[in-house]
């Protein structure tokens, strides 16, 4: 019998109480850290029902799992010889939430494909509820095109990826590939279900990634942006239960979070456009885009040939969307500007600042190693009107954390 789950829309409640959650648990070093979480979900009032691959069971044994439940650990169809089995229908059907952690290359293969083999991959393709995939591998493994490929496949399906850390792993060797901790996955499920988040009931604009400057129909001018840090700052601001209006020059980056709502532009002046209408009825706006300071004057209609003269470009300055919504700002909206420096790096921040009325201005420089564009990492310093505070470097989820962080400590 399907027991009734707690509403969604209720408040009266802390997020994760009553809640049902299968956790599935496949054949990695790093199912150690489900035990983790496992307590975090229990201690927040969630029923935990574990499912593990028979690989995941060479890691970590049912009895400590069960232990942990108090419920019997599924991993086989059939539980005995007398007929019985275990239902993966009935599963998808109890579950509020799925969190395959960790996920291997191999199990996230078999999702993608809908390889149907063991009793963890049922119960995924039965699974009516959300489903939470934090991988954890190698990083060679996690780099290689097939991974890749079948992990946008599933944020295609609608699956949430919980990116894996940088740092070192099983084999020794430091890289992407290290399963997020489970205090910040049980964050990731808990912000889902949260309807009380610092940001509850804020409307947040963000901007991320390039422009990009036609000079004629095969080329522009751009930069090296890859919109990494503008993606994890929309999701760590949806987790703090803001919806989040991102507005994204063209990158190669998908996002599924149900309080994000994605436009894709590719100008200045289209994010320009979008950027200040959707201002208009924000409460914030982050603007983390590398938006292109100059254009063509003139775009040519037709493919531009070689010539035996120089050719010369004619550029003029595009629209400034921080200044604009400076302009904009009423006593009650809250502006984040971005600054990514090569020199006089604090002047030049200080200044824009003061300039574009921000709140606060986030300041990266190219001097730092492993910050700036196309990093997994950034380093930054966060410049208000009275304080200023360096952080080391981190990945870029985590430096999305300390930026959202400082955006709720201005409504408390």
């Amino acid at each position: 019998m399907v027991q009734e789950k707690p509403s969604p829309l209720t408040n009266l409640l802390p997020p994760l109480k009553g809640r049902h959650i299968v956790l599935g648990i496949t054949g990695s070093i790093a199912a150690y850290k489900s035990c983790t979480l496992i307590r975090l979900l229990i201690k927040a009032g969630a029923e935990v029902q574990t499912v593990i691959t028979p690989a995941g069971k060479e890691f970590i044994t049912p009895v400590t799992l069960s232990a942990l439940t108090s419920k019997p650990v599924i991993s086989e169809f059939f539980a005995q010889r007398d007929g019985s089995w275990h239902s993966h229908v009935d599963l998808g059907l109890w579950a509020d939430a799925m969190i395959i952690a960790p996920a291997t290359a191999a199990t996230i293969g078999k999702m993608a494909a809908g390889v149907a083999d063991n009793m963890l991959i049922t119960t995924y393709l039965s699974m009516k509820a959300p489903v939470f995939v934090a991988p954890a591998m190698d990083l060679d493994m996690y780099a290689h095109p097939s991974t890749q490929a079948n992990l946008n496949r599933l944020r295609n399906y609608g699956n949430i990826i919980i990116e894996p850390a940088t740092g070192e792993l099983a084999s020794h060797l430091v890289g992407k590939g290290r399963m997020e901790e489970p205090e910040n996955i049980f964050n990731v499920i808990n912000g889902f279900f949260s309807q009380s988040g610092r940001l509850s009931g804020k409307h947040v604009v963000i901007t991320a990634g390039p422009t990009y400057e036609r000079i004629d129909p095969v080329r522009f001018i751009g930069n090296y942006s890859s919109g990494k840090m503008g993606f994890a700052l929309a999701e760590a601001c949806a987790d703090e239960g803001a919806d989040v209006e991102l507005i994204t020059g063209p990158v190669n980056l998908t996002v599924n979070h149900p309080r994000i709502n994605r436009t894709d532009v590719e100008s200045a002046a289209e994010m320009f456009g979008a950027a200040t209408e959707a201002f208009k009825t924000a409460d914030a706006a982050i603007l983390c885009a590398a938006v292109a300071d100059f254009a063509p004057a003139t775009q040519a209609q037709e493919k531009m040939k070689r010539g035996k003269e120089n050719l010369t470009l004619q550029l003029h300055p595009t629209q400034d969307i921080a200044a604009a919504l400076g302009n904009m700002k009423s006593d009650k909206q809250k502006l984040v500007g971005f600054a990514l420096e090569t020199t006089d790096e604090r002047a030049n921040a200080q200044r824009k600042l003061e300039n574009k009325k921000l709140d606060f201005i986030v300041l990266n420089s190219l001097n730092d190693k492993g910050a700036g564009f196309a990093h997994e990492t950034n380093k930054i310093t966060i410049i208000s009107h009275d304080k200023e505070t360096a952080f080391p470097l981190k990945s870029k989820r985590e430096v999305a954390r300390d930026i959202i962080d400082c955006l709720c400590k201005l409504y408390d």
